[in-house]
């Protein structure tokens, strides 16, 4: 987690690339795309602890699978304050969506761990060569279904049997 800072801070490009691990032209990018709008100093910008706080939203927007875009928009507060009904309407559907596609990526990573662990456990026994209970073989034999239905989903192709 990034530590909040006081907001008359400044902060060069190699600051923030560094801070945030991304490149000079990411921010640059950024910038392009109006998204942080750091000041100028002669030839050398000077990011505020506000353009710091939007990149550290932008990487996050990103990380949950935002569209740049999407990002531009929830950083831009106008639409907060918009007494259109029409405009606050159609933010709150795109936040709904979001969050519902989120929630199901949540729950396809949790049922995939799931999933992960009883491959291991299946792994475990047989690897002290133990028989495995007949719990772990009917999971290991519901991993191997979902693995074999996504390789088809990925490759469109069914898988090989060996």
């Amino acid at each position: 987690m990034v530590k909040p800072v006081p907001p008359d801070t400044e902060f060069t490009i190699r600051e923030l690339s560094k801070e945030f691990d991304v490149t000079p032209r990411t921010l640059r990018f950024y910038e392009q795309k109006g998204m942080i709008t750091p000041m100028r100093r002669g030839a050398s910008r000077v990011y505020s602890a506000m353009d710091r706080a939007r990149v550290e939203l932008i990487l996050r927007g990103k990380r949950v699978g935002f569209a740049l875009d999407e990002i531009k928009e929830m950083l831009d507060l106008r639409f907060i304050d918009s007494r259109d009904p029409q405009v606050l309407e159609a933010a709150i559907a795109r936040f709904e969506s979001r969050i519902n596609v989120l929630e199901q990526q949540r729950e396809d990573v949790e049922r995939a761990l799931e999933e992960m662990h009883a491959g291991l456990d299946w792994l475990n026994a047989r690897r002290h060569e133990n028989e495995p209970s007949e719990e772990i073989k009917r999971r290991a034999r519901a991993f191997e279904a979902l693995a074999s239905a996504r390789l088809e989903d990925w490759t469109g192709m069914p898988p090989s049997s060996s």
